[in-house]
């Protein structure tokens, strides 16, 4: 990523989360049944909606991998799951926060609050693969096959509430069709908040992509250099014996 788009892309997001954040302490109406508590809607949501993007494009650029077998999709899925499990972590503490207040537990066993906890697990084993396995493509494979199987999580997560009886409030579609949002104030706020996150996941993305990519030139160079150096190595090994050959 170049200098200027990145220092152009922070000050937007930073201009765009500085909105949001006015908007939900300022702006938006509190809610007459949670009251202040509810603002944290206006975060966890906008963390689930780009954890579940990240995921999405790590399953996309596994699969990518394993049809082209290119470097940059593994290095692509890589930073989509590390921003995912970022955004994914803050939904889980986002969630328990707003839990608290409202049903007097920190977590509870919830079919949402399961599913979301599965998938921060399975894209913790891909993690764990990654770092495990440098730059060995057997292991990236095997990576990308899990990243893939478990970003069939999501839309699983998406509509538990319907699927299971649950605790969760069903707030942007309710079960009966309608949405809780009742104030227009309320929806602009969660279109900002979720543009603003949505800009800052884009930033980080682009930020983690470019350092792995450096990295991976890197290596690359440093095992073309070592291979270069054992082939010096070996050519003056085998020469040695003729010069001294030839000086007899």
């Amino acid at each position: 990523m170049g200098t200027k788009t990145g220092y152009w892309l922070g000050a937007i997001t930073v201009t765009m989360m500085t909105a949001a954040i006015f908007m939900v302490f300022v702006y938006v109406p509190t809610e007459a049944q949670q009251g202040l508590v509810q603002r944290i809607f206006y975060f966890h949501v906008p963390c689930a909606w780009v954890a579940f993007a990240a995921f999405a494009l790590v399953a996309i650029s596994g699969v990518f991998y394993l049809w082209f077998d290119q470097e940059i999709w593994d290095d692509l899925g890589y930073a989509a799951a590390e921003v995912g499990m970022l955004f994914c972590t803050l939904v889980l503490i986002t969630g328990s926060i707003w839990a608290k207040p409202i049903w007097g537990a920190w977590w509870t066993w919830d079919s949402r609050l399961t599913t979301t906890l599965v998938l921060w697990l399975l894209y913790a084993g891909y993690l764990m693969l990654q770092v495990m396995g440098g730059d060995l493509p057997q292991l990236g494979r095997l990576a990308a096959v899990i990243g893939i199987v478990a970003a069939a999580d999501v839309p699983v997560i998406i509509v538990s509430v319907r699927l299971w009886r649950t605790i969760q409030p069903a707030v942007i579609v309710t079960r009966q069709g309608g949405h809780g949002l009742e104030d227009p104030r309320m929806v602009a706020t969660l279109l900002v908040s979720m543009a603003s996150f949505t800009a800052l996941c884009v930033w980080l993305l682009m930020l983690r992509f470019a350092t792995l990519r450096t990295t991976r030139r890197i290596n690359n160079l440093g095992r073309e250099l070592a291979l270069a150096e054992g082939d010096v190595a070996d050519w003056s090994s085998a020469a040695e014996p003729t010069a001294q050959a030839s000086s007899q």
